[in-house]
Protein backbone atom coordinates (compact mmCIF):
# COMPACT_ATOMS: atom_id res chain seq x y z
CA UNK A 1 0.00 0.00 0.00
CA UNK A 2 1.60 3.45 -0.85
CA UNK A 3 2.08 6.02 1.86
CA UNK A 4 -1.17 8.03 0.35
CA UNK A 5 -3.30 5.11 0.62
CA UNK A 6 -2.08 4.52 4.41
CA UNK A 7 -2.29 8.53 5.23
CA UNK A 8 -5.97 8.56 3.78
CA UNK A 9 -6.59 5.09 5.50
CA UNK A 10 -5.70 6.27 8.69
CA UNK A 11 -7.51 9.88 8.29
CA UNK A 12 -10.77 7.81 7.72
CA UNK A 13 -10.34 6.07 10.77
CA UNK A 14 -9.59 9.50 12.64
CA UNK A 15 -12.55 10.96 11.48
CA UNK A 16 -15.30 7.83 12.49
CA UNK A 17 -13.51 7.49 16.04
CA UNK A 18 -14.63 11.57 16.35
CA UNK A 19 -17.88 10.89 14.95
CA UNK A 20 -19.11 8.02 17.14
CA UNK A 21 -22.03 8.63 18.92
CA UNK A 22 -21.56 8.79 22.68
CA UNK A 23 -23.49 6.65 24.77
CA UNK A 24 -27.03 7.67 26.29
CA UNK A 25 -26.94 8.25 29.80
CA UNK A 26 -27.19 5.15 31.56
CA UNK A 27 -26.42 3.25 29.34
CA UNK A 28 -23.10 2.47 30.10
CA UNK A 29 -24.20 1.41 34.11
CA UNK A 30 -26.93 -0.44 34.40
CA UNK A 31 -28.46 -1.12 38.08
CA UNK A 32 -29.79 -4.73 37.37
CA UNK A 33 -28.50 -7.97 36.05
CA UNK A 34 -31.75 -9.01 34.52
CA UNK A 35 -31.04 -12.94 34.87
CA UNK A 36 -30.18 -12.92 38.37
CA UNK A 37 -33.18 -10.42 38.78
CA UNK A 38 -35.30 -12.49 37.14
CA UNK A 39 -34.33 -15.91 38.64
CA UNK A 40 -35.36 -14.05 42.65
CA UNK A 41 -38.37 -13.45 41.10
CA UNK A 42 -38.98 -16.93 39.87
CA UNK A 43 -38.40 -17.96 43.00
CA UNK A 44 -39.84 -15.99 45.19
CA UNK A 45 -43.30 -17.12 42.85
CA UNK A 46 -42.55 -20.45 43.54
CA UNK A 47 -42.45 -20.26 47.16
CA UNK A 48 -45.77 -18.45 47.09
CA UNK A 49 -47.42 -21.40 44.95
CA UNK A 50 -50.40 -21.41 43.35
CA UNK A 51 -50.27 -17.86 43.06
CA UNK A 52 -49.27 -15.88 40.42
CA UNK A 53 -46.80 -12.54 41.00
CA UNK A 54 -46.41 -9.82 38.26
CA UNK A 55 -43.27 -7.63 37.98
CA UNK A 56 -41.71 -4.67 36.74
CA UNK A 57 -39.26 -2.81 37.91
CA UNK A 58 -36.99 0.36 35.88
CA UNK A 59 -34.15 1.89 37.09
CA UNK A 60 -35.07 5.68 35.47
CA UNK A 61 -31.26 6.60 35.27
CA UNK A 62 -30.72 4.14 32.59
CA UNK A 63 -34.69 3.33 31.44
CA UNK A 64 -33.94 -0.20 31.96
CA UNK A 65 -36.59 -2.67 32.28
CA UNK A 66 -36.81 -6.00 33.92
CA UNK A 67 -40.02 -7.95 33.89
CA UNK A 68 -41.52 -10.52 35.01
CA UNK A 69 -44.82 -11.54 34.02
CA UNK A 70 -44.65 -8.28 32.43
CA UNK A 71 -47.35 -8.58 30.08
CA UNK A 72 -50.15 -10.16 31.94
CA UNK A 73 -53.19 -8.48 32.90
CA UNK A 74 -53.24 -8.73 36.55
CA UNK A 75 -56.72 -6.66 38.85
CA UNK A 76 -55.69 -3.86 40.26
CA UNK A 77 -57.69 -3.30 42.98
CA UNK A 78 -57.19 0.44 44.54
CA UNK A 79 -54.04 0.60 42.71
CA UNK A 80 -56.07 2.34 40.06
CA UNK A 81 -56.53 5.23 42.47
CA UNK A 82 -52.59 6.92 41.30
CA UNK A 83 -53.71 7.08 37.90
CA UNK A 84 -57.45 8.21 38.65
CA UNK A 85 -55.41 10.97 40.92
CA UNK A 86 -52.95 11.62 37.67
CA UNK A 87 -55.89 12.00 35.55
CA UNK A 88 -57.67 14.45 38.26
CA UNK A 89 -54.93 16.58 38.97
CA UNK A 90 -54.46 17.18 34.99
CA UNK A 91 -58.11 18.69 34.70
CA UNK A 92 -57.12 21.40 37.33
CA UNK A 93 -53.76 21.94 36.09
CA UNK A 94 -55.76 22.80 32.58
CA UNK A 95 -58.11 24.93 34.39
CA UNK A 96 -61.02 22.56 33.65
CA UNK A 97 -61.75 21.64 36.96
CA UNK A 98 -60.71 23.32 40.53
CA UNK A 99 -59.35 21.87 43.71
CA UNK A 100 -61.41 23.46 45.95
CA UNK A 101 -64.81 23.01 43.97
CA UNK A 102 -67.19 22.03 46.60
CA UNK A 103 -68.68 18.36 45.98
CA UNK A 104 -71.76 16.89 47.80
CA UNK A 105 -72.08 13.15 48.28
CA UNK A 106 -75.34 11.95 48.44
CA UNK A 107 -76.77 8.41 49.64
CA UNK A 108 -76.39 7.39 45.72
CA UNK A 109 -72.59 8.24 46.02
CA UNK A 110 -71.41 6.21 48.80
CA UNK A 111 -69.56 3.08 47.75
CA UNK A 112 -68.29 0.00 49.76
CA UNK A 113 -65.83 -0.26 52.41
CA UNK A 114 -62.62 0.61 52.53
CA UNK A 115 -64.51 4.02 52.64
CA UNK A 116 -64.90 6.76 55.87
CA UNK A 117 -66.39 8.80 54.38
CA UNK A 118 -69.39 6.35 53.37
CA UNK A 119 -69.23 5.87 56.92
CA UNK A 120 -69.24 9.27 58.05
CA UNK A 121 -72.47 10.26 55.86
CA UNK A 122 -74.52 12.13 56.42
CA UNK A 123 -72.76 13.52 59.40
CA UNK A 124 -70.68 15.25 56.47
CA UNK A 125 -71.59 15.45 53.10
CA UNK A 126 -69.61 18.14 51.72
CA UNK A 127 -66.03 17.85 50.16
CA UNK A 128 -63.63 19.89 47.87
CA UNK A 129 -62.29 18.73 45.21
CA UNK A 130 -59.17 18.38 46.11
CA UNK A 131 -60.14 16.82 49.47
CA UNK A 132 -61.46 13.65 47.47
CA UNK A 133 -57.96 13.13 45.75
CA UNK A 134 -56.35 13.35 48.85
CA UNK A 135 -59.19 10.79 50.49
CA UNK A 136 -58.71 8.54 47.37
CA UNK A 137 -54.57 8.81 47.48
CA UNK A 138 -53.41 8.60 51.04
CA UNK A 139 -56.44 6.80 52.58
CA UNK A 140 -57.60 4.57 49.80
CA UNK A 141 -61.22 6.05 50.29
CA UNK A 142 -63.94 4.14 47.45
CA UNK A 143 -66.20 7.49 48.08
CA UNK A 144 -63.92 9.79 47.35
CA UNK A 145 -62.64 7.88 44.66
CA UNK A 146 -65.51 7.16 42.89
CA UNK A 147 -66.70 11.01 43.41
CA UNK A 148 -63.44 12.34 41.78
CA UNK A 149 -64.21 9.47 38.80
CA UNK A 150 -67.43 10.97 38.32
CA UNK A 151 -66.66 14.49 38.52
CA UNK A 152 -64.24 14.07 35.94
CA UNK A 153 -65.93 12.12 33.34
CA UNK A 154 -66.00 8.40 34.63
CA UNK A 155 -63.82 5.67 34.13
CA UNK A 156 -63.08 5.48 30.63
CA UNK A 157 -61.81 9.36 30.46
CA UNK A 158 -59.11 8.52 32.90
CA UNK A 159 -57.85 5.14 30.19
CA UNK A 160 -58.18 7.28 27.66
CA UNK A 161 -56.36 9.91 29.00
CA UNK A 162 -53.20 7.59 29.65
CA UNK A 163 -53.33 5.78 26.40
CA UNK A 164 -52.88 9.78 25.12
CA UNK A 165 -50.23 10.27 27.24
CA UNK A 166 -48.65 7.02 26.13
CA UNK A 167 -49.17 4.92 28.75
CA UNK A 168 -50.80 1.06 27.76
CA UNK A 169 -51.67 -1.50 29.67
CA UNK A 170 -53.78 0.39 32.20
CA UNK A 171 -57.19 -0.24 31.82
CA UNK A 172 -60.16 1.49 34.16
CA UNK A 173 -63.28 0.29 33.83
CA UNK A 174 -65.63 1.16 36.47
CA UNK A 175 -66.82 2.68 39.66
CA UNK A 176 -65.97 0.89 43.18
CA UNK A 177 -69.88 0.86 43.93
CA UNK A 178 -70.23 -0.93 40.80
CA UNK A 179 -66.87 -3.47 40.61
CA UNK A 180 -66.84 -4.08 44.16
CA UNK A 181 -70.63 -5.62 44.48
CA UNK A 182 -69.97 -7.44 41.03
CA UNK A 183 -67.19 -9.18 42.30
CA UNK A 184 -69.02 -10.26 45.63
CA UNK A 185 -72.33 -11.88 43.64
CA UNK A 186 -73.89 -8.62 44.67
CA UNK A 187 -76.52 -6.83 43.15
CA UNK A 188 -75.61 -2.43 42.77
CA UNK A 189 -74.44 -1.47 46.07
CA UNK A 190 -76.86 0.48 48.33
CA UNK A 191 -76.91 3.25 50.60
CA UNK A 192 -77.47 0.46 53.44
CA UNK A 193 -74.52 -1.86 53.19
CA UNK A 194 -72.40 1.73 54.22
CA UNK A 195 -69.59 0.71 56.35
CA UNK A 196 -67.69 -2.68 56.96
CA UNK A 197 -70.11 -4.31 58.91
CA UNK A 198 -73.10 -3.67 56.90
CA UNK A 199 -71.25 -5.01 53.65
CA UNK A 200 -69.42 -7.91 55.39
CA UNK A 201 -73.33 -8.78 56.44
CA UNK A 202 -74.36 -8.74 52.85
CA UNK A 203 -71.47 -10.56 51.41
CA UNK A 204 -72.22 -13.25 53.73
CA UNK A 205 -76.26 -13.30 52.32
CA UNK A 206 -75.27 -13.93 48.69
CA UNK A 207 -76.10 -17.03 47.54
CA UNK A 208 -72.80 -18.98 47.64
CA UNK A 209 -73.12 -20.27 44.07
CA UNK A 210 -73.71 -16.90 42.89
CA UNK A 211 -70.82 -15.64 45.18
CA UNK A 212 -67.94 -18.18 43.94
CA UNK A 213 -69.19 -18.17 40.27
CA UNK A 214 -68.46 -14.18 40.63
CA UNK A 215 -65.10 -14.78 42.11
CA UNK A 216 -64.18 -16.92 39.15
CA UNK A 217 -65.20 -14.37 37.01
CA UNK A 218 -63.55 -11.68 38.61
CA UNK A 219 -60.12 -14.01 37.71
CA UNK A 220 -60.58 -14.10 34.18
CA UNK A 221 -61.73 -10.87 33.75
CA UNK A 222 -59.65 -8.41 32.01
CA UNK A 223 -61.71 -4.75 33.03
CA UNK A 224 -59.62 -2.82 35.46
CA UNK A 225 -56.38 -4.57 35.15
CA UNK A 226 -53.07 -3.43 34.63
CA UNK A 227 -49.84 -5.13 33.00
CA UNK A 228 -46.97 -4.95 35.38
CA UNK A 229 -44.80 -2.88 32.73
CA UNK A 230 -48.10 -1.03 32.43
CA UNK A 231 -48.09 0.08 35.93
CA UNK A 232 -44.65 1.11 35.67
CA UNK A 233 -44.82 2.85 32.75
CA UNK A 234 -47.51 5.21 34.42
CA UNK A 235 -45.12 6.00 37.49
CA UNK A 236 -42.17 6.70 35.13
CA UNK A 237 -44.45 9.29 32.98
CA UNK A 238 -45.14 10.63 36.40
CA UNK A 239 -41.86 10.94 38.03
CA UNK A 240 -40.28 12.32 34.51
CA UNK A 241 -43.40 14.88 34.74
CA UNK A 242 -44.77 13.69 31.36
CA UNK A 243 -48.38 13.40 33.01
CA UNK A 244 -48.18 16.35 34.99
CA UNK A 245 -46.17 19.73 35.46
CA UNK A 246 -43.07 19.09 37.68
CA UNK A 247 -45.30 21.31 40.46
CA UNK A 248 -48.28 18.65 39.89
CA UNK A 249 -46.24 15.60 40.02
CA UNK A 250 -44.84 16.75 43.10
CA UNK A 251 -48.24 17.39 44.58
CA UNK A 252 -49.12 13.67 43.70
CA UNK A 253 -45.93 12.37 45.16
CA UNK A 254 -46.38 13.83 47.78
CA UNK A 255 -49.23 11.98 48.79
CA UNK A 256 -48.29 8.81 47.31
CA UNK A 257 -45.47 9.24 49.59
CA UNK A 258 -48.58 10.00 52.54
CA UNK A 259 -50.17 6.18 51.74
CA UNK A 260 -51.52 4.46 54.36
CA UNK A 261 -52.11 1.31 53.13
CA UNK A 262 -49.99 -1.36 52.09
CA UNK A 263 -47.03 -0.33 54.40
CA UNK A 264 -46.17 -3.89 55.05
CA UNK A 265 -45.18 -4.06 51.64
CA UNK A 266 -43.10 -2.13 49.55
CA UNK A 267 -42.37 0.08 51.92
CA UNK A 268 -41.22 -2.40 54.42
CA UNK A 269 -37.81 -2.35 51.90
CA UNK A 270 -37.20 1.34 52.19
CA UNK A 271 -33.76 1.35 52.49
CA UNK A 272 -32.44 3.77 54.91
CA UNK A 273 -32.10 7.24 53.76
CA UNK A 274 -34.89 5.96 50.62
CA UNK A 275 -38.21 6.97 50.49
CA UNK A 276 -40.86 5.37 49.03
CA UNK A 277 -44.54 6.77 47.18
CA UNK A 278 -46.70 4.34 46.16
CA UNK A 279 -50.68 2.97 46.22
CA UNK A 280 -51.13 -0.26 47.24
CA UNK A 281 -54.13 -2.92 46.64
CA UNK A 282 -55.97 -5.03 47.99
CA UNK A 283 -59.19 -7.92 47.03
CA UNK A 284 -61.29 -9.42 49.19
CA UNK A 285 -60.61 -13.18 49.83
CA UNK A 286 -63.44 -15.55 48.90
CA UNK A 287 -63.64 -19.10 49.02
CA UNK A 288 -59.91 -19.53 50.07
CA UNK A 289 -58.43 -17.62 47.20
CA UNK A 290 -57.64 -14.10 47.33
CA UNK A 291 -57.71 -12.05 43.61
CA UNK A 292 -55.51 -9.02 44.19
CA UNK A 293 -52.93 -8.17 46.69
CA UNK A 294 -50.69 -5.63 44.69
CA UNK A 295 -48.42 -2.68 45.72
CA UNK A 296 -46.91 0.07 42.83
CA UNK A 297 -44.40 2.89 44.10
CA UNK A 298 -41.20 5.23 43.14
CA UNK A 299 -38.51 4.28 45.19
CA UNK A 300 -36.01 7.25 46.20
CA UNK A 301 -32.63 6.11 46.84
CA UNK A 302 -30.15 8.05 49.68
CA UNK A 303 -28.23 9.02 46.24
CA UNK A 304 -31.20 10.49 44.55
CA UNK A 305 -31.35 7.51 42.14
CA UNK A 306 -35.15 6.44 41.58
CA UNK A 307 -36.33 2.97 40.92
CA UNK A 308 -40.11 2.34 39.96
CA UNK A 309 -41.50 -0.62 40.77
CA UNK A 310 -45.04 -2.95 40.36
CA UNK A 311 -45.62 -5.95 41.89
CA UNK A 312 -48.75 -7.79 41.25
CA UNK A 313 -49.85 -11.06 43.34
CA UNK A 314 -53.16 -13.17 42.24
CA UNK A 315 -54.76 -16.25 42.80
CA UNK A 316 -52.97 -16.82 46.27
CA UNK A 317 -54.18 -18.87 48.80
CA UNK A 318 -51.85 -17.73 51.87
CA UNK A 319 -53.12 -15.21 54.25
CA UNK A 320 -52.89 -11.73 54.77
CA UNK A 321 -49.25 -11.61 56.43
CA UNK A 322 -47.91 -13.70 54.35
CA UNK A 323 -49.10 -11.73 50.97
CA UNK A 324 -47.72 -8.86 51.85
CA UNK A 325 -44.65 -10.49 52.87
CA UNK A 326 -43.89 -11.92 49.51
CA UNK A 327 -44.16 -8.08 47.72
CA UNK A 328 -41.85 -7.07 50.59
CA UNK A 329 -39.71 -9.63 49.39
CA UNK A 330 -39.58 -8.70 45.83
CA UNK A 331 -39.08 -5.02 47.37
CA UNK A 332 -35.89 -6.15 49.24
CA UNK A 333 -34.69 -7.91 46.19
CA UNK A 334 -35.22 -4.84 44.30
CA UNK A 335 -33.44 -2.80 46.37
CA UNK A 336 -30.75 -4.94 47.06
CA UNK A 337 -29.79 -5.21 43.54
CA UNK A 338 -29.54 -1.73 42.87
CA UNK A 339 -27.06 -0.99 45.66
Amino acid sequence: MSFRAVTAALLLLAIAGCSREPEMLGQGDLAFDRDALTAQFRAIETAAAPAVLGVAVQDLSSGQIIAYNGDRPFPMQSVFKAPLAAAALAQIESGRLSADEVIEIRDIDLSPPRSAIAEAWPGRARYTLGELIERAVVDSDNTAADAVMKRIGGPGVVTSWLEGEKVKGVSVDRYERQLQPEIDGLASFRSAWKGQVAYDAAVAAAPPATARAAARAYLADRRDTATPIGAVRCLEALAQNELLSPAYSRRLNALMTRSSTGLARLAAATPPGGTLAHKAGTGRTAFGVNPATNDIGLYTLKDGRRIAVAVFLTGSTQDAAAREAVIAEVGRVVVAAAR
